[in-house]
This record gives C-alpha cells, sequence and structure tokens, in this order.
C-alpha cells in the first residue's frame, strides 16, 4: 500500500470597500460567509456553525471522486472567522473512502491600516490517501505533483469566490439586509478552537 500526502495553501489580502455596517458584523455569521464562498447549491447547513459541502467530482488519473465535506465555521472574539473540516466522505468508492483523509484548516480576520479595512485569509488543504491500483505503481513525484495541483486548484476557486463573491455579498447585505438577515451583530455562543 503506498500512501500519499498531499498539501496546497493560499492566502490572501482584500481592501473592504467602506459600508454602513462593519464587515466585522458580516463575518459573524457563518452561513452568508459559506454561502460567499462556495456555490450554495452544493452546501447543506446542519447546525448554526456546521455545514455540509458536496464538492464537485474531481478526476483524479481517471477515478472519479465526489469528496463530501463536513465544515465547522465560528467567529473568535478579536473578529476572526475560522473554518475547519470535520470530517470527510467519498461517497460511492468505498476502497478509496476507507482511507482517504482531507483537513482543510482556513481562517479570516479584519484588520484596519490607514484608515482602510482589509480582510486577510490563510487556508491549508491536505489529503492523504493510500493509493488503489494502478495508480500505486505510478512514480510517488508524478502522483503527488497531480495531487497538489488539484488541491490549489480548490483553493484558487475559494480565493476567487472570497476576492468577489463575498465582497459583492458584503455590499448588498450592508446596503439592503436581504435574504432575510438581520443586520444585527450575532450573538452566538464562541464555538472552541479546532486544532
Amino acid at each position: 500500500m503506498q500512501i500519499v500526502k498531499f498539501t496546497a495553501d493560499r492566502s490572501v489580502d482584500i481592501a473592504v470597500p467602506k459600508q454602513p455596517i462593519p464587515i466585522g458584523h458580516y463575518l459573524r455569521q457563518p452561513h452568508r460567509l459559506v454561502n460567499a464562498l462556495v456555490d450554495p447549491s452544493r452546501i447543506q447547513q446542519l447546525s448554526e456553525d456546521e455545514f455540509r459541502l458536496s464538492m464537485r467530482t474531481l478526476n483524479f488519473f481517471g477515478i472519479e471522486l465526489q469528496p463530501t465535506v463536513y465544515l465547522r465555521v465560528w467567529t473568535e472574539a478579536d473578529g476572526t472567522v475560522r473554518i475547519a473540516s470535520t470530517k470527510c466522505e467519498i461517497r460511492g468508492i468505498d476502497y478509496i473512502d476507507r482511507r482517504f483523509s482531507l483537513q482543510l484548516m482556513g481562517k479570516l480576520s479584519p484588520y484596519e491600516a490607514q484608515g482602510q479595512t482589509y480582510l486577510e485569509g490563510l487556508a491549508d488543504l491536505q489529503v492523504q490517501v493510500d493509493l488503489p491500483p494502478p495508480l500505486n505503481f505510478m512514480p510517488r513525484s508524478m502522483v503527488e505533483s497531480a495531487g497538489n495541483s488539484l488541491l490549489k486548484g480548490i483553493l484558487n476557486t475559494f480565493k476567487q469566490r472570497l476576492l468577489h463573491q463575498l465582497i459583492a455579498d458584503y455590499i448588498l447585505w450592508a446596503n439592503t439586509g436581504t435574504e432575510g438577515t438581520s443586520t444585527k451583530p450575532s450573538t452566538q455562543p464562541q464555538a472552541p478552537h479546532l486544532g
């Protein structure tokens, strides 16, 4: 059995347009943040801070995988939002599901510099898997390179949505309070830091 580990990380620094309500209030609403980061049709909210994400089908050397990732999202006292995967399933391929682990950790923090608000973010994605035949006979460096590229692509998609969708949704929310979301800050209890 050949165990391989794939890794990728991405950082982001975004200038936030000034709005009537500070972005810190927006960031206290996990469901809005998650819906801005991923296609809302692929996400299901399980509780106030828990979500199930059905990722798009990934093709890895001819093997089609569709991971389902369980996420926890919470806001810390300083306004930092954290996202952590709690579980992952590969539906339909039991062999890989039993030998696959995914860990996603992310954070997004607002900060001020010279009168301008910014969002600083970092995401780290790791996958570990026991390769099934015939992949376990391929050169390890080739498999690792392809896996790392795949993860980078996933994080790049998150980054693009963060740069465009999240800011657009924040502006809409701050000015209209649409989609039934209160403009009052959330008073939900703080979730513990997961690692």
